[in-house]
């Protein structure tokens, strides 16, 4: 099909007519191909949510056991090949996913069909389990590009607070968060690339900061000494996602996906810190610490749990989640988060020791409110650590490199990959504890 003049580099693939065209035949009595053609969308479209290969495979195995055969995979980022086997037949099928994101509202939707299978699904057809899943693929965005633009404005906004950043350095990355992250939901909806997505949003993220700067400057006789809060504004950016199921899959040994995943998330971020480094470059900003704000510690504690819970469920609505879920993994990540702040204010712990300790509690009060509310739990800690994602660190790292400051890079640098490195494995440990499958290599 050629849609604006556009022929797609990926064709569509015409599920029902890979249902048997049976409406009144039950799925366990249909033909391998059937069957397979079913345990593989179903894979595609859990893929297509952001979710790891662990969970892919979970599903696609639990599909498997309900209709009677036996299903191998290997699944990257965006591709899945599998095999199906039934006695003495075997089929095997390659899909792939014509991009990628993260949307946590049809990934829940998914993961009910998955677990209310063996009671409803195994008493279907084909051609009526398609159809369900026409309806939860039809599942897009819950949100338009305006409350996205404006739930990275608040998210970003709060995270300005937490690195240290005061009420003017809040308001200007808000501006320009909300401006970046609304154009990059636009250009994302007519499906430009990833590389013209970044570097719009960024550069008109950093702009914008900088516009908001200077007219508060002007009219407001605001001292020039808020600039380093620009890079708050394009943290919205930070591909917090990947990062952290790249690392659950590389733990579960799933080297394919974990590293594809990687792949993904440092193009973004070499991507975005580029991109603002020259943007500092052409606007001839130049990243400083923030300036105490001296509040005292029993209210600095209290921003900073409003903060993180206005951080995490700013990031949980950008990932498309309905607002109880993003309400859930923002009140852990309230918790978690502030954690990881006074551990190192207060117990002087190194910072990725303290993002350590911050990712695990974050899994572990996961794990207790996902049994009570249902909710996938992938769904509610990666929004949850997210926010302790060092964007900051990794922009620095970029901008310092820029400038030839090799030795000051590095250090930037090192310390954002000991905490990018230390977020997934909290979370695998705390997965460890509290899932008996999941600690399980077989």
């Amino acid at each position: 099909m050629v849609k604006d003049n556009i022929i797609p580099n990926h064709m569509n693939i015409y599920w029902h007519d890979y249902t048997g065209h049976v409406k009144d035949k039950p799925i366990t009595e249909a033909s391998l191909p059937v069957k397979a053609a079913l345990i593989g969308r179903v894979g595609l479209m859990l893929l297509s949510c952001g979710t790891g290969a662990w969970r892919v495979r979970s599903s696609m195995n639990a599909l498997s056991e309900q209709l009677g055969v036996t299903c191998t995979a290997s699944i990257g980022l965006m591709t899945i090949v599998y095999t199906c086997f039934d006695g003495n037949k075997t089929f095997t099928n390659s899909l792939a996913l014509n991009n990628t994101g993260v949307n946590t509202s049809k990934l829940n939707q998914l993961e009910r069909f998955v677990k209310k299978f063996p009671q409803e699904g195994v008493l279907m057809s084909g051609e009526q389990l398609h159809s369900k899943l026409d309806e939860i693929e039809k599942i897009r965005g819950l949100y338009t590009p305006l409350q996205l633009g404006l739930a990275a404005a608040v998210a970003c906004a709060a995270f300005t607070f937490l690195l240290g950043g005061g009420p003017i350095e809040m308001l200007c990355a808000f501006i320009g968060a909300g401006a970046g992250n609304h154009l990059r939901c636009h250009l994302i909806k007519r499906h430009f690339t990833l590389y013209l997505c970044i570097i719009s949003s960024v550069a008109l993220a950093c702009l914008s900061y900088t516009v908001s700067l200077r007219l508060l400057e002007t009219f407001f006789s605001i001292p020039g000494s808020h600039e380093a809060g620009y890079i708050c504004a394009m943290l919205y950016i930070i591909p917090g996602f990947p990062f952290i199921t790249s690392g659950i899959d590389l733990a579960k040994l799933d080297m394919r996906s974990g590293l594809e995943r990687l792949a993904y998330a440092v193009i973004i971020v070499v991507t975005a810190t580029i991109t603002g480094w020259v943007m500092s470059t052409a606007l001839n900003l130049h990243p400083a610490d923030f300036a105490d704000l001296n509040i005292p510690p029993a209210l600095h504690l209290i921003l900073r749990l409003a903060a993180s819970f206005a951080g995490v469920f700013g990031f949980s609505i950008m990932f498309n989640s309905p607002v109880p879920i993003a309400s859930a993994a923002a009140l852990i990540g309230a918790v978690a988060n502030t954690l990881r702040l006074e551990l190192v204010e207060l117990a002087a712990l190194p910072a990725a020791v303290a993002a350590f300790l911050g990712a695990l509690t974050a899994g572990l009060l996961a794990s207790f409110l996902m049994k009570r509310l249902g909710y996938p739990r992938i769904s509610v800690t990666v929004p949850s650590i997210v926010i302790m994602v060092p964007g900051l660190y990794l922009y620095r790292a970029v901008y310092n490199m820029g400038e030839m400051s090799l030795a000051l890079s590095a250090n930037w640098l090192v310390s954002a990959l000991l905490i990018i490195m230390m977020l997934p494995l909290g979370l695998i440990c705390a997965r460890i504890i509290t899932d008996r499958s999941f600690r399980h290599c077989t």
